[in-house]
């Protein structure tokens, strides 16, 4: 089932090509591959190794690169004609690109060739196998900023369960990821940060989240978490394109089955888990 992620992932690539200076948002994008927005940047990312907003702008470049060395037409008109609303900001992009302004580029008359090839199956393999997930009731603290610094709002989450002896009420401890960080600034990155609640109020100073029941994809990753962005190119760039499903839209999120204050680093346990439809 490779080939149906790869035909989305070409007709994609055939429509920033054919569209250079048309609607290329992130949005737009996901609709031409009619994927899940909450996913279809990942995937991409993962199968071509760059992101859609990376792709876009080397297409774009690309294009203007040619048009610069085979034909004589005006920079403003070369800039419009590849999204850029004038020379000054075209201009500045194709320098930081190219190391050269486009002028220089067109008098020198190089050219660079389009690079890339699809990714599918360059990933470390990890386990995967499908579940169906009942209904979870979380409560902790929403995080904004990189998913690297969401520790911080752990460890907040745990000493509130301490202080207030909640611990015998609270589950699993579970991560909810909204954005993509492919996507997304890191500055404006959302998630969550707490534990399955078994019952009863929401304890005052903690927030409620749920993760609706359903068919998942669960990857499990075994190592630090440091490295985890590796588990899930491998979900997306290996298993999805090969798996015949279609993700869900919603968001991941992880279960964490051990803790890192009594494990070693390399031995964490991590259920990277992929809604389905």
């Amino acid at each position: 089932m490779a080939s149906a992620y790869e035909k989305r992932i070409l007709r994609v690539l055939d429509y920033i090509h054919d569209n250079p200076a048309g609607d290329l948002s992130l949005d737009q994008l996901a609709d031409v591959a009619a994927m899940s927005r909450f996913h279809w940047h990942r995937v991409f990312h993962a199968v071509t190794g760059e992101t859609c907003a990376q792709a876009v702008r080397r297409i774009r470049l690309h294009r203007a690169a040619s048009a610069l060395v085979m034909t004589d037409t005006r920079l403003a008109q070369i800039a419009v004609s590849v999204g850029y609303p004038n020379v000054t900001s075209f201009s500045r992009v194709f320098t930081d690109a190219y190391g050269a302004s486009p002028a220089q580029f067109r008098k020198a008359g190089r050219h660079v060739p389009l690079p890339p090839k699809l990714r599918i199956g360059d990933y470390p393999m990890y386990p995967v196998t499908l579940r169906n997930d009942p209904l979870r009731r979380l409560v902790g603290l929403p995080h904004r900023g990189g998913y690297h610094t969401i520790g911080k709002q752990f460890e907040s989450f745990a000493a509130l369960c301490e202080t207030r002896g909640l611990w015998p009420q609270i589950g699993a401890s579970v991560a909810i990821y909204y954005d993509n960080p492919d996507a997304t600034p890191e500055a404006q990155l959302r998630s969550f940060a707490g534990g399955e609640l078994q019952g009863g109020p929401t304890p005052d100073g903690l927030e409620d989240a749920t993760i609706a029941a359903g068919r998942v994809a669960v990857l499990t990753y075994k190592g630090p978490y440091a490295g985890i962005s590796a588990a899930y190119h491998s979900l997306f760039g290996n298993w999805l394109p090969e798996s015949g499903e279609e993700p869900a839209e919603a968001p991941c999120y992880e279960i964490y089955l051990n803790n890192p204050r009594e494990i070693a680093p390399e031995e964490l346990l991590t259920e990277i888990c992929l809604p389905l439809k």
